[in-house]
Parts: C-alpha cells; structure tokens; sequence
C-alpha cells in the first residue's frame, strides 16, 4: 500500500532503545511491509481516556514519528449501547492535546460495516462460520473450562445456505436479540477459549451514534479490530498484553478471509499506584456519584488532569520515562509527580497566596500608605519578567506560620521572634489577639524595620524564617482546591479479604478552603497559565467553576519531591 504524507517529524534526538522499537527497525532493514511504518490508536468511544491510554498514543504516535509513517486515529465503534457522540469527541480533544495529530487519517469502524459484513457471508461460504440459535448462557456452557472441552452447537453443522439466508434476516431484524448469533467454526477443544467458536456478529436492536438505525446486528470487537487494521494497512498492530490472548483468533480471521495481515506486538500497560485504570471502575466512580464527573480533578482521565494542571509535555517525558515492556509492573505516581514538578518548575509564575489567612497589624507603619515592592516572576525564566506587589500597612500570613509557644527549631513567626517576609522587610511579632470565647489567635501585632526593604539588612543579622504574605486590602478572595490520591491504598484493584476497590476511596482526597487570599495580580489568571504558590505548592485556575468576582484554583502537585528521596535512599 502506497505511503501517506505525514507532518510527524523524526524527534531530534535518537529516543531509547525498546523491544517494539527494535523490531520495527529490523522489519525496515529486511523490507518487510515495503519499508513502511503505519500504525494506528484504536479507542473504544465507551468513555473517556485516561493516563494508561496516554501510554499507548504516545507510543503508536511516537513510533510513527520516528520513521517517517503515519498513525491513524480510530474509534472502534461496534457496541451502540455504550458508544456516545460525547466520547468521540472527547477522546479527539484530549489526543490534541497531548500534541498528536492524525491529520486526515481519521476512522470508525463503522465506516467498514458493509464490508465487514461482506466479511463474514464469506466465512458462511468457506463454512468457516455458522449461525448458532443456542442462548447465550447455554453458549457459555457449551464452551466449556480450562480442563474441560467444549461441545459443539446443535446447529453448528447448518448448510451454508440456512446460514445465509439467516444472516440475511437478522440484517433485516426479522429476530429478536439473542436469538441468533454469528459464530466462527473453529474448534470446541481448543486450549484458548476465545477460539472454541467466537461470535462474530449479534442482534442488537440500538441505534448507533453514527450509523442511526440502519443496522440491527454488529460485529463483535475481535472480527472487527483485526479487519480494520488490514483495511487501513497498517503494519504494526501494537496492542496491550491482554490481547495477546486475541491474536490467535486475529491471525485465524486474516487468514480465512485471506486478507492483508499486520503484525501484532503486545507491550505491558500502565499500572499506576493508588489509583484504578479499569474503564469500568471509572465509569462506577462517575455514575455513582464518587467523582463529579470524567473531568474531577482526582480523576486519571486526561480531561481530569488537564484540569488539576497537568501539561501534555509532562505526561509525554513520563511515558517516555517508564519505557516500554513486556511484563506488567506497578509504577509509582511519585514518580509522575516528581515528572510534573521538573516542568511546572521551569514554566510556573512564582505568585503568593495565603490559603488559611490570619491577619497582622503592623503598628509602626504609617496607616494609610501603600508601597510597590518588585518581585520576580520566575527565577528559571527571567524572560517572565517582574511585577508589582503592594504592601501595606495589615497584611495576611499563613495561620500555620504562627505558634505562640514555639520550640526552638520553631523559624517562622512567635511572640518576640523577627522573620523575614519575602519581598519585603523584617518583623517582629509583639502581641496575640485571641478570642475571648474559644482562645483562637485571631490578628497579629507586629513591628517593621523600614531599613530591611527587600528582605535583607545592612547590618547582616540572621533571620531563618521567611514567609509569603498578601497585603489585606488588596487581596483577591478565591477557592482554592487542595487534591490528594483518590484511594488510600496502593493497589485498590486487589480486592481481597471481601473488599471492592471503592472501599478504599479516600475520604480526604479534595479538601476546600473557601477563604483563601491572594495577590492582587491573580485578578488576570489564565486558565492556560501555570502558577507555584510559594511554599504551598503548583496551582492552576479552574476554567469551569471560576467567576469573575470567585475565581477558584486547584493544586496541581504539592512541592515536596517525594520521588528525589526514594531515589536517594535506594
């Protein structure tokens, strides 16, 4: 098949060595497939992706880049009563953003329906496949176990014109489904179950959100993933190991039909901890309510992250980081935290927010004055450039920065004790007002040394402590969203001892604080700017729930570099 233009570029720099990619460079070096590269990312459009599938459009778009071939994008779309419009379009969106384009190579499965149904009135005429009018519970009974054989279907020994003529009225939905049902004549002692006959076709009486109600019977997944790939000529089918159990019945359609075969190659999936990847486990999140929805900020889904903050470029140096496999392992999300702070590092506006504040009074200032004090916008990128902070005379800092009867490693602020705010001057804390009904400090009383601007003195006195702070009246009133893992267990997914894995949500995975206080200049926070607030960690604008006069941001990662640490200690 003739090869297609493609704007994927060759990757300036040679990526490493994996075993998918060493066997692609041997096929070119031998010729096989003409030299070509096509491959292909063959989403089900029955939800939304998720960081697993990030794995597998990198790795099928990446191969596609790195030698000059073309990937396409396909939804296989076979199962009408889980398929929406929502979720094709979704998973387009996310695609792109991730930074992937298949240019004018997009396709569904249902575009081949008439073919693939010409597929199978082959197989009927070869007798390589038969209608079956068992039940569906006595087709699972008939199949048999693991040490047990199959028996064959009464009807398993039709004429091929019954067949036919079958298959031709559950086209025109003369049945009722699940009484028909397309089966390949394989064999019933087969040690693979998939290959004891495997349906092809069934009755569903479903409009599809493509095709309408034009048709009433659908190919089932495995005869049509297999069929779109040779149509679409690609060359090197990569899948995820749990379909490597599938190719013997792949290969065995291919070559009764006597079609141009790909070559599959299965790769280990994406196990992440404390975390589920199952789109039937996300889907159970959604629908009963655990989650807000496909895009909650606590969710792996693309759409999820892209909203806590996550970057495409991030994700892309993570798949990239954990390679690619033969056997299924379990990788630490500190490991996709310590990724996503190397690039919010170099990209983030280092602004302060004060996200529980307690007010301070400083009494030596003159009442009434206000102060423009200058401050970086990123020490990694000084093409951010500086702004203006104001200062004056009460101001907010963080409630736990502040112990009355502090120990004495205790740097930040203390009765007596001088800290520096960042930007800005020296000062003392000189009393504590508390509440009289529950003794909770309440303001601050302070003292300044005006000869300290900036955050440093001439006489070269120590401070230890340095705090972030907002001036009181120029402070922005915002939501601030604080995430952590949505389950508390590393592996959810093994449910032993009786347990499901939503037993192991966790209860404190979103924490609200409504009253946070922020510097004036978040009043113009993009949604598509990347923000550290100093000290607390890395933040993003929610483009969904923020208002003009409320906006809300959600923490993306906290600061601490949990993954360096395990890194030292091994």
């Amino acid at each position: 098949m003739p090869q297609e233009s493609s704007t994927h570029k060759r990757p300036d720099v040679a990526p490493p060595p994996n075993f998918i990619r060493n066997i692609i460079k041997e096929d070119e070096a031998s010729g096989k497939f003409g030299g070509r590269v096509a491959t292909r990312f063959p989403p089900e459009p029955n939800g939304y992706l998720h960081i697993g599938h990030a794995k597998s459009i990198c790795l099928n778009f990446g191969l596609a880049a790195e030698n000059n071939g073309t990937c396409n994008l396909r939804f296989d779309d076979t199962n009408p009563t889980k398929e929406s419009v929502e979720y094709v379009e979704s998973i387009q969106e996310d695609v792109r953003w991730l930074g992937f384009d298949w240019e004018d190579r997009l396709f569904f499965a249902s575009d081949y329906f008439e073919k693939l149904y010409g597929f199978a009135v082959q197989l009927i005429k070869k007798g390589k496949a038969y209608i079956d009018s068992l039940s569906a519970d006595d087709i699972r009974t008939y199949r048999g176990t693991l040490t047990e054989p199959g028996k064959e279907s009464p009807f398993r020994n039709r004429p091929v014109e019954e067949n036919l003529d079958l298959f031709t009225r559950m086209r025109a939905g003369e049945f009722a489904e699940g009484t028909h049902v397309l089966r390949a004549k394989i064999d019933m002692a087969h040690p693979n179950l998939l290959m004891r006959d495997p349906t092809l076709y069934r009755i569903r009486k479903a409009a599809h959100h493509r095709t309408g109600n034009k048709w009433c019977i659908y190919p089932m997944y495995d005869f049509t993933h297999c069929l779109s790939d040779s149509l679409e000529g690609v060359t090197h089918s990569i899948c995820t190991l749990e379909f490597e159990i599938n190719r013997q019945l792949y290969d065995w359609v291919l070559d009764a039909l006597d079609v141009y075969h790909p070559q599959q190659i299965e790769f280990a999936r994406l196990n992440l901890t404390y975390t589920v990847l199952s789109k039937r486990k996300l889907i159970q999140l959604v629908e009963e309510g655990h989650v807000t929805g496909w895009d909650d900020p606590r969710m792996p889904t693309l759409s999820g992250m892209r909203r806590r903050g996550y970057t495409p470029e991030a994700i892309r140096n993570f798949c990239e980081r954990i390679g690619v496999a033969r056997r299924d392992s379990m990788v630490d999300m500190a490991l996709l935290d310590y990724t996503l702070r190397e690039d919010l590092n170099k990209r983030a506006w280092r602004v302060m927010g004060v996200l529980r504040p307690l007010k301070v009074i400083i009494d030596n200032y003159p009442e009434g004055q206000v102060e423009e004090l200058e401050a970086d916008n990123s020490p990694e990128d000084p093409g951010l450039g500086k702004r203006k902070l104001p200062f004056s005379r009460e101001l907010f800092i963080e409630r736990d920065d502040f112990m009355e009867n502090a120990p004495r490693k205790y740097f930040r602020l203390s009765p007596g004790r001088e800290v520096r705010l960042k930007h800005a001057y020296y000062i003392t804390c000189v009393k504590a007002i508390k509440d009289e009904e529950t003794g909770e400090v309440v303001e601050l009383h302070c003292t300044y040394d005006p000869t300290t601007r900036g955050g440093w003195s001439e006489d070269g006195r120590k401070v230890k402590g340095t705090l972030h702070w907002v001036s009181a009246p120029h402070a922005i009133r915002a939501e601030v969203r604080l995430y952590d893992h949505l389950f508390t267990r590393e592996n959810p997914a093994d449910e032993k001892e009786g347990l499901r894995f939503k037993d192991f949500l966790n209860p404190e995975s979103l924490t609200t604080l409504s009253d946070a206080v922020l510097e004036p200049s978040l009043k113009n926070a993009r949604a598509d700017t990347f923000y550290q607030f100093l000290r607390q960690g890395y933040f993003c604008l929610d483009q969904q729930d923020s208002t003009d006069n409320r906006p809300v941001f959600n923490r993306t990662t906290t600061l601490r570099d949990t993954w360096a640490k395990i890194k030292k200690k091994k």
